[in-house]
């Protein structure tokens, strides 16, 4: 005779333990797919804020479209399609930053393109002071350097008459 031995009260618990563990480990999956599509929204309300750090008082927007995201999460669309619906109904404005497909691509290359730009035109003014400093530095009145010559001597002494010193 084959005896059935029912499963200790230990087995019991690990088992119940693990089952938890893997519901919680899948609820924090969908928070954190949460946290992560609504701080690449907008709010729409004119506040300028992420969609979920949105603390206009009384923002008439803010909750209903939490309330959208929170519905897409059921649906079992990707990502991307989640953002797209967002984009459909309130423009490309609802997305923090620009696709980086078509003109689009030009709000990420042009900070780059600017600086490049602003760089350039800095070294080229540098270059051309510098430049124009060397050209100027071996023309000094009299010829002599820092001394000077009988026409610096003359407007010294001129100078010294003037002031009495």
């Amino acid at each position: 005779m084959i005896s059935h031995k029912l499963p200790s009260k230990r087995v019991i618990q690990i088992v119940v333990l693990s089952l938890a563990i893997v519901t919680l480990m899948g609820a924090g999956d969908e928070d954190a797919r949460f946290n992560q599509l609504g701080h690449k929204l907008m709010c729409v309300c004119g506040c300028n804020q992420v969609l979920l750090e949105c603390n206009h008082v009384g923002c008439p927007l803010s909750d209903g479209m939490r309330g959208e995201l929170a519905a897409a999460m059921n649906r079992p669309d990707s990502d991307d399609l989640v953002l797209q619906s967002f984009v459909q109904k309130y423009g490309p404005t609802v997305l923090i930053a620009p696709t980086t497909s078509g003109f689009n691509r030009v709000a990420w290359v042009m900070p780059y393109l600017a600086l490049a730009l602003g760089l350039t035109t800095v070294v080229l003014v540098v270059l051309a002071w510098r430049g124009s400093d060397r050209r100027g530095a071996g023309h000094v009145v009299g010829g002599d350097g820092i001394g000077g010559g009988p026409e610096l001597d003359q407007f010294r002494e001129q100078a010294r008459r003037d002031t009495e010193v």
